[in-house]
């Protein structure tokens, strides 16, 4: 591979962690809008599609959905909004930086998955990784002055990042892994849009944004975390493979962490900065132990 190629793999994994990491820039002004998760993802959803439709079309590839692939799909995409759900609900518990720390817990969830469900032997760097990501949780559970995190927010990432492992391992293991990615993510935001609907009482009871502004943060939360992180992680494992890609997703909550403390003023603390990088550290040794086969695109 030349290294030009490899350049450009580096820049796009970067992107994609770096968009995906501004979820909480985006949803924490339409929260004090007055909006909540279930109104929020709704319009995420219903404005990431049209994007996508068009990208699709662009980049002529085809719509069609084989019918084997039909439940695995609908399953997918609500197990996906299921995530999105719990990690959005969390953010009214916590500091939107440490529940996006938590998240990035799930490489390590999809090797214990894959251990328990498909015979993959666990190895030391998984022993070493989860006991690291223990350490890490346990440092940002409790703050300096002895507080602890929100019970109800720990759950929700927990529940939120197990989903999004369960969603991984699923399709890489189901029919859906042969529909062209664009194509699949389509159908499983067109699937996961239901859960919203429901939400929000068959939409009738969706909120909307107060001020006129916050429909660009609707519509960013839309482009930048879904679309854009979609298509650069897609370009970045064409270029540098999945690997490299998922180690600079440790950029994710590396971002979300600065702009809630640059932002929205969330404290950073020592015990936070320790637990973060404990956090962090596990994800980069469990992936860079061999776990390549259980994070693929």
């Amino acid at each position: 591979m030349s290294y030009s190629n490899r350049a450009k793999g580096y820049i796009f994994g970067a992107i994609a962690a770096i968009t995906y990491g501004m979820n909480p820039l985006f949803a924490l002004p339409v929260y004090a809008d007055g909006m909540d998760a279930g109104s929020v993802l709704f319009f995420r959803y219903v404005l990431s599609l049209p994007i996508l439709a068009v990208m699709i079309v662009l980049r002529g590839e085809s719509f069609r959905l084989p019918r084997r692939a039909f439940l695995s799909v609908g399953l997918l995409g609500l197990t996906m909004a299921f995530s999105s759900l719990t990690l959005f609900e969390s953010y009214n518990h916590m500091a939107a930086g440490i529940a996006s720390t938590l998240l990035f817990v799930y490489p390590i969830m999809v090797a214990v998955i894959m251990a328990a469900f498909f015979r993959e032997r666990i190895k030391l760097p998984v022993v070493l990784s989860i006991a690291m990501a223990c350490g890490g949780i346990g440092l940002l559970y409790r703050d300096d002055t002895g507080a602890t995190l929100s019970t109800v927010g720990v759950v929700l990432v927990v529940v939120s990042a197990i989903a999004y492992a369960i969603y991984l391992v699923w399709i890489n293991h189901s029919e859906a892994k042969s529909v062209p990615v664009l194509t699949l993510t389509f159908y499983c935001l067109l699937s996961g849009l239901t859960i919203f609907i429901v939400r929000t009482d068959f939409a009738t009871s969706i909120i909307l944004p107060v001020e006129w502004y916050h429909w660009g943060n609707l519509l960013a939360l839309a482009l930048l975390p879904t679309v854009v992180s979609l298509v650069s992680t897609t370009r970045a494992i064409q270029y540098v493979g999945s690997t490299p890609t998922a180690i600079l997703g440790a950029l994710e909550p590396l971002t979300a962490v600065f702009f809630g403390v640059t932002v929205f003023g969330e404290p950073l603390t020592a015990r936070i900065i320790g637990g973060i990088a404990l956090v962090l550290l596990a994800v980069v040794v469990i992936i860079s132990g061999g776990k390549k086969s259980a994070l693929k695109d």
